[in-house]
């Protein structure tokens, strides 16, 4: 009986770790595809302002936006 105890408490702690290494390589994966992704936000950003700029939008009043007057 003690041996058989002995064998369920190993093969516990062998799930258990593995289950735990599982996690923290799936938290690492997600938290490097959450950069990833923040850094392609502020790429996108980026390339909206610039975009906005090249077309002569300029942003008034914060989130109101209007073409710019060309003066000729």
């Amino acid at each position: 009986v003690q041996t058989l105890l002995q064998q369920m408490q190993d093969k516990f702690q062998t799930m258990s770790d593995q289950i735990i290494g599982r996690n923290i390589l799936f938290f690492f994966k997600l938290e490097s595809e959450l950069d990833d992704m923040s850094c392609r936000i502020d790429d996108l950003e980026k390339n909206i302002a610039d975009l906005m700029t090249q077309a002569g939008v300029e942003e008034l009043e914060g989130e109101n936006k209007t073409p710019a007057t060309n003066k000729s």
